[in-house]
């Protein structure tokens, strides 16, 4: 009898791996609770998808970081690009991860569409993780998103904000302490989204 693989075995190991790579941004597991509350938000300056600016995120912390960036994230100024330092500097941030073409992630971005002109003094904003430019484009288009959304082409973004579940949203206080991390659709309801944004624009609790 033949060592290889029979046909079977080939086609089980392809649906294994299948079922890995969706539940890596899809089921919650151990490690995988994103941003703990008390954390400071990790630096990053990233092309919006509806500019013209090219080339993966910048999440360095300091110069001359090789592959994170040749200068630190926070000082990049490029209007092009989204820069959480920045948002985090003006005001309390609601920062969404998603990947395009997943309902229940586009659905989390609609929800803080709609709250968002409620909440002027909160920078609402979102990531795109890897995916097509081209496709994340039309979708922020075709949904009508007001708020910037980045492209993070090689997932160095969402690595260091340790996400793994889709939609992850980074609710963080001015200066960018974070408030608490919501995962999945049930925390991402329009009236559990909107409790968290009230409670984040009364500040952190003396």
């Amino acid at each position: 009898m033949s060592g290889k693989p029979t046909w079977i075995a080939v086609v089980a190991g392809l649906a294994i791996l299948a079922y890995i790579t969706y539940n890596t941004l899809s089921t919650p597991a151990t490690g995988s609770r994103g941003l703990p509350a008390g954390a400071q938000l990790p630096p990053f300056a990233a092309p919006l998808v509806t500019s013209d600016l090219q080339g993966d995120a910048n999440v360095a912390r300091h110069a001359h970081q090789g592959a994170a960036g040749a200068e630190p994230a926070c000082t990049v100024t490029d209007p092009r690009a989204l820069n959480v330092c920045t948002l985090a500097r003006r005001g309390p941030v609601v920062l969404a991860f998603f990947t395009d073409g997943a309902e229940r992630c586009t659905a989390a971005l609609d929800v803080m569409a709609l709250i968002a002109p409620r909440h002027p003094h909160v920078g609402f904003a979102a990531v795109a993780i890897k995916g097509d430019r081209g496709d994340t484009r039309r979708t922020v288009r075709d949904h009508g998103w007001k708020f910037p959304v980045a492209e993070d082409r090689d997932g160095a973004v969402a690595n260091v904000y340790g996400v793994a579940i889709c939609p992850t949203v980074v609710l963080a206080y001015r200066g960018g302490t974070v408030m608490r991390t919501a995962l999945g659709s049930d925390e991402t309801t329009p009236a559990a989204l909107e409790r968290a944004v009230v409670r984040l624009e009364r500040g952190r609790p003396a």
